[in-house]
């Protein structure tokens, strides 16, 4: 064989080579998922961010050829969780559920990441705290409660999802816009906190209006005021604390964020199927029948919106400090 055919032939087999392996890249990425993918709830079950990412799970199951499975992660604040989830492998199969606390527990020193470790990949939900206590608690007013807190400092248990958690963080907000001073009882995920309300354990809880929905549908629990900007449409006989005279709003976020490493193309397809997933009717419903409200933002929205409670939340940090 001549030197010259033999240099044809060199030619021909790396093209062909490199033409192969392409196109096995390519059949690689195209085939995710090709494994049941994980999302990381940072807080305990039945709680409002699980019950929100088991509901995406859910209708998910029509969009993603792989089983997409809720995992619960708990531990100081959402801080384990959320730590697992930023450490895991970039490659798609394990997604978090973050919520505002990825924004809060950082400049209290109490995660070991910021959000720059995370890519979000949409926001699903949005919902304000609320100042939440007994049916036959003996406080039927917002001011009732303000005013016996401030009389009697540091004697109201007030429950939250964990210290530094955004539901801590609403229950100081109040004290600092209204004089009121409270005996903050941490849990590990607002579900714990409402239960140790049921039970009598604490006075009232500053957890969302939809995480003690049903309780107070069936006469156990009662809302006394929303710490939001409007009236929940969901309980529109409560009123704000702005109402009152208050100027304090906080409240919580949820959505789905991979590690930071992981690539484009595969964050497109994870958006792509949730987003599918989170306008299914029967999600919804699901929703709406719990009290919770659909907020989705897309990866550029989210992520803008996460910077910016960066900086919220870190003044707001410094003045309760």
């Amino acid at each position: 064989m001549s030197p010259a055919i033999k240099k044809v032939l060199s030619v021909v087999l790396v093209l062909a080579l490199s033409f192969a392996l392409g196109a096995c890249g390519a059949t690689e990425k195209a085939s995710f998922p090709e494994k049941t993918i994980q999302v990381i709830v940072p807080y305990a079950a039945g709680g409002g961010t699980d019950v929100v990412a088991r509901a995406v799970a859910d209708a998910s199951k029509n969009h993603f050829p792989q089983p997409v499975v809720v995992v619960n992660k708990t531990g100081a604040g959402g801080a384990v969780g959320m730590g697992e989830g930023a450490n895991a492998k970039a490659d798609g199969y394990t997604v978090t559920m973050i919520t505002v606390e990825l924004t809060t527990l950082p400049p209290q020193g109490l995660a070991p990441f910021t959000n720059a470790d995370f890519k979000p990949i949409m926001q699903i939900n949005a919902e304000p705290a609320a100042i939440t206590v007994k049916a036959d608690a003996p406080w039927n007013t917002v001011e009732e409660f303000l005013a016996y807190s401030k009389e009697n400092e540091g004697q109201v248990k007030v429950g939250n999802s964990g210290v530094g958690a955004i539901w801590h963080l609403a229950a100081a907000a109040i004290e600092t816009k209204t004089g009121a001073k409270f005996n903050h009882i941490p849990y590990e995920g607002a579900a714990p906190a409402i239960a140790a309300l049921l039970g009598g354990h604490i006075d009232a809880v500053t957890v969302s209006p939809a995480e003690v929905a049903s309780q107070v549908k069936g006469g156990q629990l009662k809302i006394l005021g929303v710490v939001a900007d409007e009236r929940s449409k969901n309980f529109p006989d409560v009123p704000t604390l702005k109402e009152k005279g208050y100027d304090v709003a906080v409240g919580t976020w949820r959505g789905l964020a991979v590690p930071k490493d992981t690539p484009d193309d595969i964050v497109k397809i994870l958006s792509e199927g949730f987003t599918k997933a989170v306008n299914e009717d029967a999600f919804k419903s699901f929703m709406e029948t719990n009290g919770l409200t659909i907020a989705v933002l897309d990866s550029a929205q989210y992520t803008e919106k996460i910077e910016n409670d960066n900086k919220l939340f870190k003044e707001l940090i410094d003045q309760i400090k």
